[in-house]
């Protein structure tokens, strides 16, 4: 189902469409690809928000700053300095996050509409838009597409990204969506039991910029490898064992003991992003959200040891990321 859910500034229409399957309802707008809700049942059968959002278009527009449910691209998470190197060619991006470029810059996905398009006999909707060459600093005409599919009883979301470029680039797309499992509006998720199968993490310098080393978790606070409470104080890249793989694989799992709410995720991705929350901005507090985003490691253009973002003509960027809800 899709209805109109307000105007921009301009007087662009944006939509939104609800996709709903068992006891699952997901809501998805046209403005920045943007998951505005997901309700799914707890335990006892009740139903709840889980994801931090907005009830109408103003609160996205007035608290752009934390990327609420957004899609990002088109690369996801920092680069350094606004700069990188591609075929002998350098691309300077804006140091929105200064002294670093952040989730494709002021004017990112998150910011932009895009056209949308019943799938599956409903049970999805894909959203495309066509990235022009040199927007936000990023070289090469970009064809972009976001499938969300709520997939058999309603128990999953799959994200499937697509793109195909006429020069030469480089693409992260990652959905920026902060979970709480006990519900939008109950506070704190710092009490949330979280695994990560990674073993290594990405650590970084005083601006977040990856270092190069890829360190061993193990005696470390990055050690989710066993489900412990998240805390607080993690705005990091974990290397995923499984490295990039064909098909979306289980990664980890985010557990909420109050309600028996569990969310697991699967992607094709070598990396996740665990953001805490700790400086959010806007109605919601510090760490009122957990963050797991899917993606190429931060800083990628610039670190040839990690694995590749690149992009060329005639080749196809794929991502998928599923996230599987539950409750035990």
């Amino acid at each position: 189902m899709s209805e109109h859910f307000g105007a921009l500034p301009d007087g662009t229409a944006v939509h939104r469409w609800t996709l709903e399957r068992g006891g699952t309802r997901v809501r998805i707008l046209t403005y920045g690809g943007i998951v505005q809700s997901v309700e799914v049942p707890d335990r006892e059968g009740r139903a709840a928000d889980v994801v931090l959002g907005f009830a109408d278009l103003d609160g996205y527009l007035r608290n752009p700053g934390p990327f609420f449910g957004a899609l990002i691209g088109r690369y996801a998470n920092r680069i350094a300095k606004g700069r990188f190197t591609l075929d002998g060619h350098e691309y300077e991006l804006e140091c929105n996050n200064p002294p670093n470029s952040l989730h494709g810059g002021a004017f990112g996905y998150d910011k932009r509409m895009w056209d949308a398009e019943a799938v599956g006999g409903g049970a999805g909707v894909r959203l495309s838009r066509v990235s022009p060459d040199g927007e936000e600093g990023f070289p090469g005409r970009l064809e972009v597409s976001a499938t969300y599919t709520l997939e058999g009883d309603g128990s999953a979301l799959r994200i499937a990204y697509e793109a195909v470029t006429d020069a030469p680039t480089v693409v992260n797309l990652t959905n920026h969506s902060y979970w709480n499992l006990a519900g939008a509006s109950s506070g704190s998720a710092g009490g949330h039991e979280l695994r990560i199968d990674a073993s290594r993490v990405t650590p970084v310098d005083a601006d977040l910029i990856p270092t190069g080393e890829l360190a061993e978790v193990a005696g470390t606070r990055f050690d989710f490898r066993v489900a412990r409470k998240v805390g607080s104080g993690y705005d990091h890249n974990f290397v995923l064992d499984k490295g990039v793989t064909e098909g979306a694989e289980v990664v980890a799992e985010l557990w909420e003991p109050g309600s028996g709410r569990a969310l697991s995720v699967a992607t094709t991705e070598p990396g996740m992003q665990l953001y805490t929350a700790d400086h959010l901005e806007g109605p919601f507090g510090p760490g009122d959200g957990i963050a797991l985003e899917t993606q190429r490691f931060p800083d990628t253009p610039n670190r040839p040891r990690f694995p590749s973002a690149v992009l060329r003509p005639g080749g196809v960027y794929r991502s998928e990321t599923v996230y599987g809800f539950g409750v035990r």
